[in-house]
């Protein structure tokens, strides 16, 4: 069971498959039996199962979106209670499920099964009700569902732990570490009787999530220092918390450290740079991720992206001013886009000029001037229409989900605004209705 997916996994890694398309974010449907006690569920977020005495132990449980689909695959290969479940961290991709194994306890008089996470996440969970508006915009944006609501109720731990817990069931034990990485309330688990280790979000097939530009603060630094830890215990499976599993010690290894090598890269550099007194412009443009490791299957920017970790550096240690003096008390951007666009003869010039760059290869000056013609003339359906075709050209150069996302949702407010005479998703607005 699982053999195809096993293949698939070693022919990414070999380079055999590519994995741009196969995007670890876009895998599910398959769930693999590494041994007739553990397996392996691939569903956009994974769920790891151990069988043991004394039932399950499940490391994560699933999306509010494929969590009856999970619980589907752990039943079909084992209908042991439910012991435990491990949240590797509280995003909502990861801790939804809990309801279906708890329903069948009650059903057949078990044990109900409990919870065990980091102490950070109850925190997390009392935030995203507090940011559910929030919440619900960003991930609409991020990954283009525009029907995408916020959930607000969540299954809360039954034990935490601060740093490190030993968890005891069935004779088995399971070593949960704390690490702050992509989250502040990330656990990785080690089952050393069988060598398997389940990383979480902390390893992910791609370049590390770690500069989501519309997410909180992520720590690139401990995260590092959290993969090798991981790489020194010689573990033999991977298991990751999206993508698929890296069998064998050698791979694992490799894959760990040059993760851990890739943020230590781009954390120096940027503070380094810092530490001359460069702005965050300066940042942005100077620090490069080593190409070597980039071009791993397992470290593309498929996902995230280097130059968005130089900006969670910047936020880490430096706070939110960019060291732009005018960015510290700026006029309305509106305002500013209006001048510019007075300047230069007017929004249509603006317009014009953006697609005359777009057309030259520079993107990246383009999105500019198209954005300042569309604050400047929102109701204009020409230069909506440059606006959206500049940024329809950016989705199509961006590697990332992050950065497709973003420019995806302003090519589709422009284009949608020009179909209305004006009176769609203004350039600053929020996204359409993760």
């Amino acid at each position: 069971m699982g053999g195809d997916l096993l293949e698939t996994a070693d022919a990414l890694w070999t380079g055999a498959l590519a994995i741009e398309d196969h995007h670890p974010f876009e895998q599910w449907g398959e769930l693999a039996e590494l041994d007739p006690s553990t397996a392996f569920v691939v569903a956009f977020a994974n769920v790891s199962g151990f069988a043991t005495a004394e039932g399950l132990v499940l490391v994560d449980t699933g999306s509010p979106f494929l969590a009856e689909w999970c619980h589907r695959a752990v039943r079909r290969w084992s209908d042991r209670p439910l012991s435990t479940a491990v949240f590797t961290h509280g995003h909502i991709d990861h801790v939804f499920g809990m309801d279906r194994y708890e329903a069948e306890a009650a059903e057949h008089g078990w044990p109900p099964p409990r919870v065990v996470a980091h102490e950070a996440v109850p925190a997390r969970f009392d935030r995203y009700i507090l940011t559910a508006g929030y919440n619900a915009a960003v991930n609409r944006r991020q990954f283009r569902v525009p029907d995408l609501e916020w959930p607000t109720d969540y299954r809360y731990p039954d034990v935490t732990y601060r740093d490190r817990f030993r968890l005891e069931v069935g004779g088995e034990h399971f070593e949960l570490h704390h690490a702050r990485g992509e989250t502040d309330d990330h656990t990785w688990v080690w089952v050393p009787a069988r060598r398997v280790l389940c990383t979480g979000d902390l390893f992910i097939w791609a370049s590390p999530n770690c500069g989501n530009p519309q997410k909180v603060q992520r720590y690139p630094l401990e995260w590092a220092t959290a993969l090798r830890a991981m790489a020194d215990l010689d573990a033999e499976v991977l298991l990751p918390g999206h993508g698929l599993p890296i069998v064998g010690g050698d791979r694992v290894r490799r894959a760990l450290t040059e993760t851990a090598e890739l943020l230590e890269s781009l954390h120096d550099q940027a503070l380094a740079l810092m530490n001359e007194g460069a702005r965050l412009d300066t940042l942005v443009h100077s620090v490069r991720a080593p190409q070597h490791l980039l071009e791993r299957p397992y470290l593309r920017p498929v996902y995230d992206e280097p130059e968005f970790v130089v900006h969670n550096v910047w936020r880490l240690y430096g706070g939110w001013w960019d060291g732009n003096p005018a960015h510290l008390k700026p006029a309305p951007e509106a305002a500013l886009a209006a001048e510019v666009a007075s300047l230069s003869g007017g929004p249509g010039r603006l317009a014009e000029r953006a697609l005359a760059l777009a057309d030259g290869g520079d993107l990246r000056l383009a999105g500019h001037l198209a954005e300042w013609a569309a604050l400047a003339a929102p109701d204009d359906p020409a230069v909506r229409a440059a606006h959206a075709e500049v940024f329809e050209r950016r989705v199509a150069d961006a590697s990332s989900t992050m950065a497709r996302g973003v420019f995806g949702w302003a090519a589709t407010g422009s284009r949608e605004a020009g179909a209305s005479g004006g009176e769609g998703i203004p350039a600053d607005g929020p996204a359409p209705e993760h």
